[in-house]
């Protein structure tokens, strides 16, 4: 079973990897760092932040730290004084550090953070996703406006499906109906028996597939699968640098099959004020998934330094 560092966030996926993240986590704050040049100490040591001081943190993947220098950054061109405590572990840990105050600011997505609060909670729009989350909440954290950006399961075909059935990305899932039948579609095991997997796309969508191959949660299988043509459809993170560097196309998903994972920032309410809400809402406002898609690209398959890829973007958007 391969482990992709993003299902730290969705969880669902291994159940176990919480676990190990925990047992991990001691080791992986030790190395705690990212390219930003305001670093902490071990954020597992306590004790709120310094008066004025406001504490990015993020989870241990890629995407969570490069949005953490993203809003940082935003932060620190308002004035604010922001202090970094990246790739400190999985949600189990985060949540209780944010929840004491040690951590002020920090990059959720909506769906996750909910299914984490409210295993049951099955919410039909992002608004009712943040609503419910809103109600579980410890009574010190709110969350700020949720961004267009989403990084989530999706169907993902590969360059010569798209340019052999005419889709792009203002194609839906739906326009795959007529031609399920002659495609392979790849995923995780699970993704075979999930409703937001093969049931849903039958029960949903209408979708029935030639056949399904197992191959792993988005990761390296899953995307050398789609790239060879042994699959034509995959399950593939929304935002993974791969659908950018092969040219894939992700199919629209209106029904919402897939949920919500809105990146959205939690906050401990006492360690922000209105202007840095305002920052913070902001960069959110400006932040799609194609935008997303393409730093992530930046910083994985570039291997630029997230801290500079965030201020370029916060530039160019008007924000930094």
């Amino acid at each position: 079973m391969t482990f992709h560092p993003k299902n730290i966030r969705f969880g669902t996926r291994f159940p176990g990897a919480a676990v190990v993240a925990l047992a991990a986590v001691a080791a992986l704050v030790t190395g705690c760092s990212s390219s930003s040049d305001s670093k902490s100490d071990n954020p597992l040591s306590g004790g709120k932040a310094s008066g004025g001081t406001v504490v990015v943190g993020s989870n241990n993947f890629p995407e969570s730290k490069l949005l953490a220098d993203i809003y940082g950054e935003a932060l620190k061109a308002k004035g604010v004084k922001v202090e970094y405590k990246l790739n400190i572990g999985s949600r189990e840990t985060t949540y209780g550090l944010i929840k004491s105050g040690a951590v002020t600011v920090l990059p959720e997505y909506n769906g996750a953070l909910l299914a984490y609060l409210d295993k049951k909670a099955a919410p039909k729009t992002a608004a009712a996703t943040t609503a419910a989350i809103k109600a579980k909440l410890d009574s010190g954290l709110t969350l700020l406006d949720p961004s267009p950006a989403q990084d989530k399961d999706s169907v993902t075909v590969n360059q010569e499906t798209a340019a052999k059935y005419h889709l792009t990305r203002e194609s839906s899932i739906a326009d795959l109906k007529d031609v399920a039948g002659d495609l392979v579609i790849g995923g995780s095991p699970e993704f075979q028996t999930r409703q937001q997997g093969l049931l849903g796309l039958q029960s949903v969508y209408g979708l029935r597939f030639k056949s399904f191959k197992a191959l792993d949660a988005g990761g390296a299988l899953t995307q050398t699968a789609l790239k060879k043509n042994v699959v034509q459809v995959a399950d593939l993170f929304t935002t993974d640098p791969t659908i950018s560097r092969e040219k894939f196309v992700t199919l629209k998903d209106p029904e919402n099959l897939f949920g919500f994972q809105n990146v959205q920032p939690l906050v401990h309410k006492s360690g922000l004020d209105q202007k840095g809400v305002d920052a913070l809402n902001a960069v959110s406002a400006k932040l799609d998934t194609a935008t997303l898609l393409e730093l992530d690209t930046q910083v994985q398959s570039q291997k630029k330094d997230p801290l500079d890829v965030a201020r370029a973007w916060l530039k160019s958007a008007g924000l930094g």
